[in-house]
């Protein structure tokens, strides 16, 4: 049986994508407006690896 948590999750999850990846188009336009010729792949995989780490330090901060 699925937790209260869990079904709360669940319940949230598509959200939870959208603001992710409005998030990322947040910062892939920046990325547009400060660099002229952009490597797209290559701002995408360093946005993604920043997200990661900030959502790492988020969770040493939220469960320590």
């Amino acid at each position: 049986m699925k937790s209260i948590e869990q079904l709360e999750l669940a319940a949230h999850r598509k959200q939870i994508d959208m603001d992710v990846m409005r998030l990322v188009e947040k910062y892939r336009s920046i990325f547009d407006w400060d660099v002229a010729e952009i490597d797209q792949r290559l701002a995408d995989t360093l946005i993604l690896t920043e997200i990661r780490n900030a959502l790492d330090e988020r969770e040493k901060c939220l469960v320590a």
